[in-house]
C-alpha cells in the first residue's frame, strides 16, 4: 500500500460528517427558532387578550372615557409585564365609541412579544350595555297577565306577578310575597307568592330576585333633548295640541295638530273621563330623512303611526320635568320595513303610552315601548263609560319590550268587553345590544362577540 493514501478517503469521511452535523444543527436550529416563534405567537394572543381584559377594567371604572385617560385619539400602547414584573412585549389598542345613541364599544387589540416583535396576533371584541329591551315586559308595580296572552320573552316586576297566560320565558319578582288587589285579580285582597296563577309553565317562575332600579337607568332627558338638537330632530312646545308623526319608509312627516275631540274612557287611575284623541285638524310642519334623525324629540304630546325603515327613538317629555306629563297616542300600526336588525323603534313617554280607541282590528307594534314615569295602556271603551263601537279588537301583537313604571292593561272585563281577544308580545332579540339609538341601558358592560383578526 502507497504511503499517504489513505489521507483523501478520510478526507471525503470527515467532510460528509461536518456536513451531516452542519446540516442536523441547522435542522435543528430552524426547529428551535419554530417553536420559539410558535411560543411567541401563544404569548402574544395572551398579550392582545390582557390588552382586552384591561380595557374592560378601565370602563368599569369609567365608563365613558373611549380614550384611555389620555383626552386624546388612539391608538394607545401599553407595555406588557410578566407576573415578575419584567416587560415581555406590548400592546396597541384601537377604540371605536358607540354611535347614534348606542351603547356597543368596539375594542381592538394588536400584541407582540419582545423577542420576536414581528410577530403579532390581534383581537377584536365589541362591549356593551344590556338595554332595558332585554324584557318582554318590566314594571315596578303588581300586574296581572290573564288568559289569552302569550308572551315570549323575559317578564319582571318589582312587585308581584299574577300569571294565568303563556310565558315560554322567565317570569321574575323582586317580592317573596304581595298584596295581591283588584285591579291584579284578587278581591278581596289576599297575601299571594311573588309569582303565582295558572299559567302552564310555573317552571320557568323566580322569585325572589333583585330587582330592577329605575332610578339607576341610564336615562336624561336633557342629554336626549340636547342630542335632538345637535343631531336628530327637536319639537319645541307647540303652543297647540301637539305633533303627529306619521313614518313612510324612510322618510316620515311632522304635523302639528291644531284640534282635537275625545271619547269616553275608562281606566284604573281616573274612572270614566274624556280622552281627547281624535285629530280634527293639523298643519304639515316637514318631512324629514330617517338617516338624519336617529332621535326625535318633542316638547309636547305626540301621536305616532306608519312604516318605519330605520332606525330612530321618539321621545315626548317637557322641562321642567317634574312639573309636566307628556304623553304619546298610538293612532295606528307601528311596523318595521324589514326584520333583519336594520330597524329598530324607541318610543318613550315622559308620563303614558295609551292605543287609541279606532285602532286596527289586528293592532301590530314593533318598537320598544317606555312609559317612565307611567303606563302604557288602551282605556276601557265600556258601555256605562259612553259607548262600545270598536271597543274590542281580534288581536294585538308587539314585537319588542313594554316598560313601564306602573301597571300596563289594556284588557277589561270577560271575553273582553273592551280590548284584544288575542294578545302576543314578543321579545326582539336584536334589540339586546342594539337597542334603538339612545335607549335607556342598565348595567355593566358585557362581551357581545370576540374575534382574532
Amino acid at each position: 500500500m502507497t504511503r499517504g493514501s489513505i489521507t483523501p478517503a478520510l478526507l471525503i469521511i470527515t467532510s460528509a460528517f461536518v456536513v451531516v452535523i452542519y446540516g442536523m444543527l441547522s435542522v435543528l436550529s430552524l426547529q428551535l427558532d419554530s417553536s420559539h416563534r410558535q411560543t411567541a405567537q401563544e404569548e402574544a394572543l395572551n398579550i392582545a387578550e390582557a390588552g382586552i381584559n384591561y380595557y374592560r377594567w378601565h370602563l368599569a371604572h369609567d365608563p365613558n372615557d373611549f380614550q384611555d385617560g389620555t383626552g386624546n385619539p388612539g391608538p394607545y400602547t401599553h407595555d406588557y409585564h410578566d407576573p415578575q414584573g419584567n416587560i415581555t412585549g406590548s400592546y396597541t389598542l384601537d377604540i371605536t365609541p358607540p354611535i347614534n345613541g348606542s351603547s356597543v364599544i368596539t375594542i381592538k387589540s394588536t400584541a407582540r412579544t419582545l423577542q420576536y416583535p414581528n410577530v403579532q396576533r390581534t383581537i377584536t371584541a365589541q362591549y356593551g350595555k344590556q338595554s332595558l329591551t332585554k324584557f318582554s315586559f318590566l314594571q315596578n308595580s303588581s300586574s296581572w297577565y290573564g288568559t289569552g296572552i302569550t308572551v315570549n320573552g323575559e317578564v319582571h316586576s318589582n312587585n308581584g306577578i299574577r300569571m294565568d297566560g303563556i310565558n315560554n320565558s322567565l317570569v321574575s319578582s323582586a317580592q317573596e310575597t304581595y298584596t295581591c288587589g283588584g285591579e291584579t285579580g284578587c278581591n278581596p285582597p289576599q297575601s299571594r307568592p311573588g309569582v303565582w296563577g295558572s299559567g302552564p309553565n310555573s317552571f320557568l317562575w323566580d322569585f325572589p330576585i333583585p330587582a330592577v332600579d329605575f332610578d339607576s337607568i341610564s336615562f336624561d332627558f336633557a342629554n336626549m333633548r340636547d342630542s335632538a338638537i345637535a343631531d336628530g330632530l327637536y319639537l319645541a312646545p307647540s303652543g297647540s295640541r301637539g305633533y303627529h308623526l306619521i313614518f313612510n319608509g324612510n322618510t316620515f312627516e311632522v304635523r302639528r295638530v291644531t284640534g282635537t275631540n275625545y271619547y269616553n274612557g275608562y281606566s284604573a287611575d281616573d274612572g270614566c273621563q274624556r280622552r281627547y284623541q281624535i285629530i280634527t285638524s293639523e298643519t304639515s310642519t316637514g318631512t324629514y330623512n330617517i338617516v338624519d334623525n336617529p332621535i326625535i324629540f318633542a316638547e309636547d304630546h305626540l301621536w305616532v303611526e306608519g312604516l318605519l325603515d330605520g332606525r330612530t327613538t321618539v321621545t315626548a317629555a317637557r322641562f321642567p320635568i317634574d312639573s309636566n306629563q307628556m304623553n304619546i297616542w298610538l293612532r295606528g300600526n307601528i311596523t318595521y320595513a324589514q326584520y333583519d336588525n336594520s330597524d329598530s323603534m324607541g318610543l318613550i313617554a315622559q308620563n303614558d303610552i295609551y292605543f287609541v280607541r279606532n285602532l286596527p282590528n289586528d293592532f301590530k307594534v314593533d318598537a320598544a315601548l317606555m312609559a317612565q314615569k307611567g303606563k302604557i295602556i288602551r282605556h276601557g271603551y265600556l258601555s256605562w263609560c259612553g259607548g262600545t263601537s270598536q271597543a274590542v279588537k281580534n288581536s294585538l301583537t308587539i314585537n319588542g319590550s313594554v316598560i313601564s313604571f306602573y301597571k300596563s292593561y289594556w284588557n277589561f272585563g270577560s271575553g273582553p268587553s273592551s280590548g284584544f281577544i288575542t294578545r302576543t308580545i314578543t321579545y326582539n332579540s336584536d334589540l339586546l345590544y342594539n337597542p334603538p339609538p339612545y335607549f335607556p341601558v342598565t348595567g355593566d358592560f358585557e362581551i357581545i362577540s370576540w374575534r382574532e383578526e
